[in-house]
């Protein structure tokens, strides 16, 4: 495989590093955090108009066709800066249902609103007492006249209390399906809360909402083959975003090694936290090389994608572990503190690794599937 960018993909590198570093700085998160929505409009509405928010749907949908390899690109950025817009949530997620499962109508009535940052989406999948990793749902949709009847309730849903649409999965008869349902719909209740990672999530209530026959994504019992193909490109999403956060985590811990004085020197010149520093450099090393595979492998067949995508999440399961870790405790007691950025990197490293699968999860995985090349052992 070739890991070198191409010069398109370096400028937006470049292009995207430097908003981010300019625009969004820790106390800009901050601030976020504590509005109403928990995320800033102002900032995302940058992300639009840089064209990210367009980047991986298809040209004739009004986007510029981005693969793999970009969305790394933009998702390490947004890690670094340890952004909480719903860039994760409407593009890659609630994004990824339209792009490989909506009809060419409802992409259409859906995509222009979503790339100019007017439209917000969530998918509403989880649920309460089933497996955090399941493609299974207990909501419920039953035929209802022309349309259908929604039933159930939703956890978790990430960003679903700024949400316009919800992308929702239901049970019916023949298997699982994806919905789409406006917000204000009567039936739907939405609760607020925040993640301890501080990103928006919502409870969200469905209580007989009647939606019509086009709100149907794809086929009758389609919904689990299109979320297993989503979930693989969000979770390539979450290890660039990973490294980027661990990129970040280590700066800001070496530059404190340079200048916390004790005994009148650094304490970077202790040669102990030199040999520290240099293991986290080594995880992160190995973490980035991984989402590199991950994402080129979007490109290649089911069976291997699969595993290298798997293979990529445990790394970034575990170097994001020991990167926080040892990050927390060479900055010692501020390390934890909300009002320093290394407590807030931990907690996204954490929320990260359990998301789409924690490090066990995707380790077991591995075992089940004889590894990563199992006709090389």
């Amino acid at each position: 495989m070739d890991f070198d960018l191409n010069d398109e993909q370096k400028m937006l590198q470049e292009t995207v590093t430097r908003f981010v570093a300019e625009t969004y700085d820790f106390q800009k998160r901050e601030h976020a955090l504590k509005t109403t929505e928990g995320w800033s409009r102002e900032a995302y509405a940058g992300l639009a108009e840089m064209g990210l928010l367009a980047l991986p749907f298809a040209e004739e949908d009004g986007g510029f066709g981005g693969g793999g390899v970009e969305m790394m690109i933009v998702m390490e950025a947004l890690g670094r800066g340890l952004m909480v817009e719903p860039y994760f949530a409407t593009v890659v997620l609630a994004g990824g249902v339209l792009r490989h499962g909506a009809s060419a109508e409802q992409r259409e009535a859906i995509v222009p609103g979503l790339v100019v940052g007017e439209r917000i989406c969530a998918l509403a999948h989880n649920e309460a007492g089933l497996p955090r990793h399941t493609l299974e749902a207990r909501a419920t949709a039953t035929p209802s006249g022309d349309g259908w009847l929604l039933d159930g309730r939703k956890i978790a849903v990430i960003h679903g209390q700024s949400a316009d649409t919800l992308i929702v999965s239901a049970r019916t008869a023949d298997g699982l399906s994806l919905f789409l349902i406006d917000a204000a719909t009567q039936g739907v209740t939405i609760e607020p809360a925040q993640g301890y990672d501080g990103v928006p999530v919502a409870t969200v209530m469905l209580a007989g909402v009647s939606v019509a026959a086009d709100a149907l994504i794809g086929q009758v019992g389609e919904g689990a083959t299109i979320l297993q193909r989503v979930f693989e490109e969000a979770t390539v999403a979450l290890v660039a975003e990973g490294v980027g956060a661990m990129s970040e985590t280590f700066d800001v811990t070496v530059d404190y090694l340079k200048t916390r004085q004790q005994f009148g020197v650094a304490i970077g010149s202790f040669q102990a936290l030199q040999h520290r520093a240099v293991d986290m450099l080594m995880q992160l090393e190995l973490a980035r090389s991984m989402a590199i595979l991950a994402a080129l492998s979007l490109d290649t067949d089911a069976d291997q994608r699969s595993r290298n995508i798997s293979a990529a999440k445990a790394q970034i399961g575990r170097s994001g572990r020991m990167i926080a870790q040892e990050a927390v405790q060479m900055h010692g007691a501020i390390g934890i503190t909300a009002e320093y950025k290394v407590g807030h990197a931990f907690k996204r490293l954490t929320a990260i690794d359990a998301l789409l699968g924690d490090r066990d999860y995707h380790l077991a995985r591995l075992v089940e599937m004889r590894g990563v090349y199992p006709a090389a052992a």
